[in-house]
């Protein structure tokens, strides 16, 4: 399964126990579409939320024992949500976190941002640990850590894509605090004031990637092989994006070949 378009969905690939393709796929196609809605063609908002509201309105029909009436909803729950038994409340907050997505564009505080990250990319990682039969009070919350980090990653190295849509999410109170004003993103200039304000919001993505890599070590099989190539790949991207002296408006940091091979020796050998 590509991930070019969404970013921080766990690979669907042949990493993964073959019995978990199916209703990660199923899943994907869930949040793909869910995230489309609210971000991708020249929909108003007023056409985004009522699609999204379609939606909620499926998942309603499936809590109540009701057949959902789309195929996408159909094939969500015959291949993921009752073989597995899922919860349905991480697909609510999808749909929450993709309906905000299209209402809200500036987050004044870093805690509003990580609000958002709770119900944008943390529902995803819990839903893994519940089809691989993980759902302990620990590694969910480690999966939390490591899913914020990879939304708050993904972030900061499209700074100058997310501004092209309208969106800034790096906190108006972080800009304040390091002198960066959005006209400065608008020109795409990363002098040292907005590359010390980008170690400083990579550092805490790092810090969270790292309070939930354990996780990637304890998780057994295919599972935590793939979870191990998720975080390092992660790691990876910071290292760029350091690299690169924080210059993400000519430079957005990609895994090439390269990177990837590395990646996955280290994940195999745990490292």
């Amino acid at each position: 399964m590509s991930v070019n378009h969404y970013e921080n969905f766990p690979v669907g690939s042949i990493v993964l126990p073959r019995r978990l393709r199916k209703p990660t796929h199923a899943v994907y196609a869930f949040a793909r579409t869910a995230d489309d809605i609210a971000d991708e063609g020249a929909a108003t908002d007023a056409e985004r939320l009522q699609a999204l509201a379609g939606l909620r309105g499926e998942l309603d029909r499936i809590a109540r024992g009701e057949v959902p009436q789309t195929k996408l909803m159909q094939r969500l729950q015959a291949e993921a949500l009752q073989p597995f038994g899922l919860p349905l409340q991480p697909f609510y907050d999808l749909l929450c976190a993709f309906g905000q997505d299209v209402q809200q564009k500036r987050y004044q505080h870093f805690g509003g941002l990580v609000d958002y990250c709770r119900r944008s990319a943390n529902p995803v990682g819990r839903i893994m640990l519940h089809l691989y039969g993980e759902h302990d009070a620990l590694s969910l919350a480690q999966s939390d850590g490591i899913c914020t980090a990879l939304q708050l990653i993904n972030f900061w190295q499209d700074v100058a894509v997310d501004w092209q849509k309208g969106r800034v999410y790096i906190p108006q109170s972080d800009l304040q605090k390091f002198g960066v004003s959005e006209a400065q993103i608008a020109e795409g200039r990363a002098d040292s004031a907005f590359q010390r304000l980008m170690a400083y919001e990579c550092g805490r993505a790092h810090k969270m990637l790292k309070a939930g890599s354990p996780l990637a070590q304890t998780l057994k099989g295919r599972m935590g092989l793939e979870l191990r190539m998720i975080v390092l790949g992660a790691q990876q991207i910071l290292h760029k994006l350091e690299a690169g002296r924080y210059d993400v408006f000519n430079h957005r940091p990609v895994l090439e070949a390269k990177d990837w091979w590395v990646v996955v020796k280290r994940a195999v050998l745990k490292k």
